[in-house]
């Protein structure tokens, strides 16, 4: 692949970056905004990829730095608003909405209970929703290798749950 032409480059790994950046902000206008940063700077830069690693790990490393830099400015500026203002939950009812935040907080427990190369293939497939081909790329491994990762930590979280749901 000649990576001179970068709309090529684009076209094959803007969803892979996209997702990436999805799994850690959660917000689709802020990753397309630091995607597209990605690829600014990438084809600034990119005279120096010495194929040292894939190109999709390459625009990952890249896009975490831009993630990194975007985190410290916003975190640098926040605004704290004091308010008694509960979220609206009119589309839930009362109990459903408690079950469903317990449901929430349960399942984030037992994920931070796992290794860190367990979490980090969670969360990208349930937050990124990346596909398991996409998530070897940014980690160096096989689709298969990420597969049987998931696998044996969605078994690791539900026996969690389980044991948590005895105990009460």
């Amino acid at each position: 692949m000649d990576y001179s032409d970068m709309e090529i480059v684009y076209q094959k790994y803007s969803r892979l970056v996209y997702g990436f950046l999805y799994s850690h902000t959660h917000n689709a206008e802020w990753s397309e905004e630091m995607t597209q940063e990605t690829f600014l700077k990438a084809s600034m830069s990119i005279s120096r990829y010495d194929a040292s690693c894939k190109l999709s790990v390459w625009l990952c490393q890249i896009a975490k730095h831009i993630l990194w830099q975007e985190l410290r400015k916003k975190n640098r500026f926040k605004k704290v608003e004091l308010t008694d203002d509960l979220p609206d939950v009119s589309i839930l009812e009362g109990e459903t909405f408690v079950i469903r935040q317990e449901n929430k907080i349960e399942l984030y427990q037992a994920i931070h209970l796992l290794s860190e190369q367990e979490k980090e293939v969670v969360m990208y497939r349930i937050s990124g929703e990346l596909s398991f081909r996409e998530i070897g790329e940014i980690m160096g491994k096989s689709e298969n290798w990420c597969r049987t990762v998931f696998f044996r930590a969605k078994q690791k979280i539900r026996k969690e749950i389980s044991r948590n749901e005895w105990e009460i």
